[in-house]
């Protein structure tokens, strides 16, 4: 019998591990590591996790270790640090110096750096090593790093998925699965903070974006951006012809929101619980490795905003989100082959020829 490639057998012992861990009542906990101390999400999903009380959905796993390293050139995540880091120590979790380090001593991951910049190259020693890892929203500050990731994950047969805690808005998930019959549209709104170094919807308009593709599903086409000082909106127009649209708030009322429309009635939604829900289906994922938010919506998203970049670029012109996925597969294919190893490279290179 031939023998397993050793990074597949890795990532194979990796999720038996971590079934055999999570089930078992008198086991040692399954080792969870996070990747940057620079958003108050890494000391809330510690707490959550390393509660001694913590329900069956969440339990049988601890953060033990964390890298904290932010970004020089973001303020909010250099002042954070510090204050998040010691948070961590207090909770008993190791500081590493290096994220090699930190996928030594762990089975499962947190990739938790407010800064999506980095993130392909925070993700790939733990993707090469089958680790399976959740990346905070935004999974990357770009469309063509966000495919690579995915395309990382493929290759290494590594489970990954990036998402806002704002998908689990209370009823999200019933409107998109059909609870109250075809979804005909869906507006959301968030506060809309953006940052210099990210496509204007990726730094906090994502978490508006998420729920509008909770509830429509894929199948955007074109969008399109208008600009105010008070408030920007984004309407998309899927295949079949619904608008879904994104109002981020700049100023006056603020907070989170979605109004779903469907055959059978107008249903508001603004129950947001917190991170609890996000928790519960990242353990999902560690114990089953079946990811709960597929990679081709979670790109869609990404290419939405960056297409509302280009459109409000062009004065609210519609921008088709097709041609900008196609040309970031590309884009992809050459920044995954040039990080990984030459026989690595070469591989995802062929693949993603023979897609196109």
């Amino acid at each position: 019998m031939p023998l397993r490639p050793p990074r597949l057998l890795a990532a194979c012992l990796t999720l038996l591990a971590l079934g055999g861990f999570a089930h078992a009542d008198d086991a040692k906990p399954v080792r969870v590591g996070i990747i940057g101390l620079d958003t108050s999400h890494a000391p809330a999903f510690a707490k959550i996790l390393n509660d001694p009380k913590a329900a069956k959905d969440v339990s049988g796993f601890r953060v033990v270790a964390a890298y904290p390293k932010g970004s020089p050139d973001i303020e909010s995540s250099v002042s954070r640090v510090p204050k998040y880091t010691e948070i961590l120590k207090e909770m008993g979790v190791a500081i590493v110096p290096s994220i090699p380090d930190l996928v030594d001593q762990v089975d499962v991951v947190l990739l938790e750096t407010n800064d999506g910049r980095p993130h392909l190259e925070q993700a790939l020693p733990v993707l090469k090593a089958g680790k399976p890892v959740f990346i905070d929203k935004p999974v990357a500050a770009s469309l063509a790093d966000t495919i690579a990731i995915f395309e990382a994950a493929k290759r290494f047969k590594t489970p990954v998925f990036s998402s806002s805690s704002l998908r689990y808005l209370q009823g999200a998930d019933a409107v998109r699965t059909g609870k109250y019959g075809k979804v005909l549209g869906a507006d959301t709104w968030s506060p809309q903070s953006m940052d210099p170094t990210h496509p204007d919807l990726l730094w906090y308009g994502i978490h508006g974006v998420e729920p509008l593709f909770t509830m429509m599903g894929t199948g955007c086409k074109t969008v399109r951006r208008f600009v105010n000082k008070d408030q920007d909106v984004v309407v998309g127009t899927w295949t079949d012809g619904r608008l879904g649209v994104f109002r981020g708030l700049k100023q006056g009322a603020r907070g989170y929101g979605a109004v779903a429309f469907t055959e059978k009635k107008i249903l508001p939604l603004s129950r947001f619980d917190g991170y609890r829900p996000l928790m519960v289906e990242i353990v999902k994922m560690w114990r089953s490795g079946e990811v709960p938010v597929p990679a081709e919506e979670t790109i869609e998203i990404i290419a939405f905003c960056e297409a509302a970049d280009i459109s409000k670029e062009k004065k609210g012109a519609p921008v088709e989100l097709a041609p900008l996925i196609k040309k970031a597969r590309a884009e992809a294919s050459s920044r995954l082959a040039a990080l990984l190893d030459e026989k690595d490279g070469a591989k995802v290179a062929a693949g993603t020829a023979a897609r196109n």
